[in-house]
């Protein structure tokens, strides 16, 4: 492989995506972009390694950029979600990662790469901040000895007010948040939140201890909890477990001794939540100091749209909240339909409307019934493989799903579900809520009628070209 060759293949230096993306398929191998001169192997390589083994790395310093060889696609896949909306910097300047077109780098015969090999194995055995690579096979991940997937977060200068939602919308850049609770402590906003990897609460907090939410104010600090899981009792405006959408709401100020409960311990809280009405009081605004509040600001609990992006302060946070409409990609055009879209989605939430896309078949809209069911699916499906292909889920730039106009036909790729009887989650309290896993080999069968043998259901699986490794019925 010349030097010419990959630093060629991937594009434009200045290319920008605007809206809905449709990248190059994802491979192991990624490039990288805007590299500080100075920057070495060993840097380099770091930002890869929290997804999982790093095998290979190409530094092309004179043309800024690099290729780093991941030892899966998963892991490449993950690498790029996660770093699109939060861009890394490298000595304090923003390196842009995509795919490569290259499924491998072949350095074997290109000088200086002895350098980029010792680096590989150094920074592969013993990664800074005390972060030790698995031992096990390759793409595994990262061992993080003792630390929690609970953060608990403090926000100093509290100008403006910061809701769930706003904390929610901040920290899923950083992968899947599964419970909040917020509350008040010794005059200071604090919340507690839980990641489904510990992996995600320690970029959360390299990323985002120190920053501010808004503009010279409300300033994050961040460290681990002691805890290793919160136990929600209510979804309201102070507290909400993101996987049990159907827990009561309670009367939104839960008393103390449920809410001791939920931190594991008596005797932790020191005060009571505040309603909406006792919003500035208890938040401690410093009125005093002779700081001018802007009108309306402490008004709802919920910021507007329009005022949380003109006053976000953390680069890349000033995302839209509330989308329901995914775009999928990286489909296989030969094997997916709108149904097959309708039923695979339709675990994690209510499907209204699918679209499959005219000019590019491999990409999708799927519109869930609101954005909480979007988040479930895009955290559950997204890097999964489906028909041979590594599926990418994102939040679209859309809000709804078209539908064709009257007398234009778009080939059926475009279908209303709205009103199907196959809707898993219309029913409020329905056990389904609590039946959210990620797709596994083991499938639950319900609604089964009484007849129905062992043997009727292993050829049910089998005829449709699936290989029956174990059936067992319920007692």
């Amino acid at each position: 492989m010349s030097n010419s060759t990959p630093a060629t293949a991937n594009g434009n230096d200045n290319k920008k995506f605007k809206g809905d993306r449709f990248p190059c398929s994802p491979s192991r191998v990624l490039h990288l972009r805007k590299i500080p001169n100075d920057v070495t192997e060993a840097e380099v390589v770091s930002l890869g390694l929290p997804f999982g083994k790093v095998t290979n790395i190409l530094m092309l310093k004179g043309k800024s950029q690099a290729f780093l060889e991941m030892a899966s696609e998963e892991a490449a896949v993950t690498m790029v979600n996660y770093y699109t909306p939060v861009t890394p910097q490298l000595r304090s300047q923003p390196v842009y990662i995509q795919y490569s077109n290259h499924r491998e780098l072949k350095t074997d015969n290109l000088p200086n790469q002895a350098r980029a090999q010792a680096a590989l194995h150094a920074v592969g055995t013993v990664q800074p901040g005390g972060l030790a690579l698995a031992g096990g096979p390759a793409g595994e991940g990262l061992l993080l000895p003792g630390q929690s997937p609970v953060i608990r977060i403090i926000v100093e200068n509290l100008f403006y007010p910061v809701t769930l939602e706003v904390l929610h919308q901040i920290f899923s850049k950083f992968g899947t948040v599964l419970k909040i609770i917020t509350f008040t402590k010794n005059n200071q906003f604090q919340a507690l939140l839980q990641y489904a990897d510990p992996v995600n609460a320690h970029h959360a907090k390299m990323t985002l201890d120190g920053q501010n939410i808004y503009n010279a104010c409300c300033t994050l600090r961040i460290e681990f909890s002691k805890l290793t899981s919160l136990n929600v009792k209510y979804n309201n405006d102070k507290s909400r477990d993101f996987t049990r959408l159907d827990l009561p709401s309670g009367d939104g100020q839960p008393s103390l001794e449920s809410m001791a409960a939920a931190f594991g311990g008596p005797g932790i809280i020191s005060s009571p939540y505040a309603g909406a009405a006792g919003f500035a009081q208890a938040f401690g605004f410093p009125h005093a100091a002779g700081l001018t509040v802007p009108a309306g600001a402490l008004g709802p609990l919920a910021i507007t749209t329009s005022a949380m992006a003109g006053r976000m302060g953390i680069p890349g946070m000033g995302g839209i909240p509330g989308h329901s409409v995914l775009l999928v990609s990286n489909l296989n055009p030969d094997a997916i339909t709108p149904h097959a879209l309708f039923i695979l989605f339709g675990v994690y939430g209510d499907v209204h409307r699918v679209k499959i896309l005219f000019n590019k078949k491999e990409n999708a809209l799927v519109q869930m019934a609101d954005a909480t069911q979007a988040q479930l699916a895009m955290s559950h499906l997204n890097g999964q493989r489906l028909h041979g292909r590594v599926l990418r889920v994102t939040l679209s730039k859309h809000q709804t799903v078209q539908l064709p106009r009257e007398g234009h036909e778009d080939q059926g790729l475009t279908k209303d579900y709205s009103n199907s009887p196959l809707h898993r989650f219309k029913k409020p309290g329905s056990k389904n809520f609590q039946n959210i896993f990620p797709p596994s080999s083991t499938l639950h069968l319900s609604n089964i009628p009484p007849s129905v043998t062992d043997d009727d259901l292993k050829i049910l699986f089998s005829s449709n070209g699936c290989t029956v490794k174990a059936f067992k019925f319920f007692q």
